[in-house]
């Protein structure tokens, strides 16, 4: 988790505090109501970052969102907070996608979730899935 870490200074802070000014609370909040309506959920759909990360962070939404898309396409939701059963579930999604056509370079990495490192590639992954699923 975000927690994890060392608290970033120097180059490796400002490279994280620009890769944090790119994030948009609107496509965000967007994202979260796009999987709202498509899984039937009722997350909150605050676009803050500390809102789409603590309902994204264990993958769990975003594999009921693929199985909401796709019966089967995620085979096994860990319901764990463990951190490799929250990777896996994150994984599972990320395979997901690519195999609904979102390409890879709109995809992330799991610990741009998980970590927190870089909440806007998940934002344009689930921009880009919801694109491709709507046409």
């Amino acid at each position: 988790m975000a927690t994890n870490r060392a608290t970033k200074s120097g180059f490796a802070a400002e490279a994280q505090r620009k890769v944090n000014a790119k994030y948009n609370e609107e496509l965000a909040s967007e994202s979260l109501e796009w999987i709202n309506q498509v899984t039937g959920d009722n997350v909150n759909t605050a676009g803050d970052m500390d809102n789409f990360y603590e309902v994204l962070k264990d993958g769990t939404l975003l594999c009921k969102l693929a199985n909401a898309i796709q019966a089967g396409s995620v085979k096994k939701i860990n319901n764990s907070t463990m951190a490799f059963k929250c990777m896996e579930n994150i994984n599972a999604f990320l395979e997901a996608a690519r195999n609904f056509g979102v390409p890879a370079q709109e995809t992330f990495q799991t610990v741009d979730l998980w970590e927190r490192q870089n909440l806007n590639s998940v934002v344009i992954c689930l921009q880009s899935l919801g694109r491709k699923v709507s046409s």
